[in-house]
């Protein structure tokens, strides 16, 4: 009987985002006006694939764009977590569910030597395509209208559980551990035995603060944490119960 730990990438495994991070890498560290405004709430996939391409054109090698991505900083106390979730795998299961992109979750994981900890990561895939471009995919489509069109986060979550049941993988709660908007959606259906995790002072924690004093239903209890080594002590209480 395992907790299944659930967690967003940017902003909470690391302390910033990888996309507006890579910026850094082009001339000058800043986008053209022209591109910088031709992002449309809902389509950050296709802006960031116009991002990679104007990167590309530029100059931009992967190996520049590896260096960049693979020098931002860790959350604190995120390392400790890591630490401590590879320490204790019998008890979860741990999984990434994120509006990144692949390439870059995997030189991160590969360069801070943690892709062991993760069982499996669901997101926009990517790869260099033969010009030395990063390319970028929606992760899949779906009909849900609060999220952006490339990824529910929620729907991702349903499938993998109820694929792991399959397999007779029952787990005895989840842990969402995140800090964005887009982890809003998937913790709003967590259940009374789950525990949504909301980083201190971002977008999930406000609007769940929000929501409570609106006093709209929410099933899950709401654990706010500013460091992964307050993260520790929940799941040491929880593995205790």
């Amino acid at each position: 009987m395992k907790i299944l730990l659930v967690f967003d990438f940017d902003n909470t495994i690391i302390d910033d985002n990888s996309d507006t991070w890579i910026v850094q890498c082009a001339p000058e560290k800043k986008l053209p006006i022209e591109l910088r405004d031709s992002y449309e709430k809902g389509f950050w996939t296709e802006f960031m694939g116009r991002v990679f391409k104007y990167l590309g054109d530029e100059g931009v090698r992967e190996d520049e764009m590896k260096r960049a991505v693979t020098s931002m900083p860790f959350t604190l106390g995120m390392v400790e977590l890591l630490n401590f979730i590879r320490k204790n795998k019998d008890k979860f299961d741990c999984i990434i569910i994120s509006d990144s992109n692949s390439v870059f979750i995997d030189w991160v994981l590969e360069a801070t030597s943690f892709r062991d900890v993760f069982d499996k990561v669901f997101t926009n895939p990517a790869a260099f395509d033969s010009n030395g471009h990063l390319t970028v995919e929606n992760y899949h489509a779906h009909s849900c209208n609060r999220c952006p069109k490339n990824l529910c986060k929620n729907v991702v979550l349903v499938e993998f559980v109820d694929k792991q049941l399959q397999k007779g993988v029952n787990y005895t709660r989840i842990v969402y551990i995140g800090d964005g908007g887009n982890d809003v959606c998937p913790v709003t259906f967590l259940k009374k035995n789950d525990v949504a995790m909301p980083r201190k002072g971002y977008t999930l924690q406000k609007t769940l603060s929000r929501m409570s004093h609106n006093l709209e239903p929410m099933e899950s209890s709401v654990i706010v944490w500013s460091s992964g080594v307050e993260i520790i002590s929940h799941l040491q209480f929880l593995i205790k119960e």
